[in-house]
């Protein structure tokens, strides 16, 4: 449970956290994060110190990106 730093080296990362019904994607090629709400067709760009975002790396479990795209309801 959790990622940590070493995780984002290298890979694009999708995140799932249930708890706020939302999922985040890491580009690792732009270094940027991206959310999508459950339900939603469309992702947001946000910025690396959202507060979501942090909760989800600590606590959130790591999906891959077929799930991520896929999204949820």
């Amino acid at each position: 449970m959790g990622l940590s730093k070493a995780d984002f080296r290298d890979r694009d990362i999708y995140v799932d956290y249930p708890f706020e019904d939302v999922m985040f994607r890491f580009d690792s090629k732009t270094g940027s994060f991206f959310q999508k709400f459950y339900g939603a067709a469309h992702e947001a760009a946000v910025p690396h110190d959202n507060r979501l975002l942090t909760e989800a790396i600590l606590q959130g479990e790591e999906i891959d990106a077929a799930a991520y795209h896929a999204g949820k309801k």
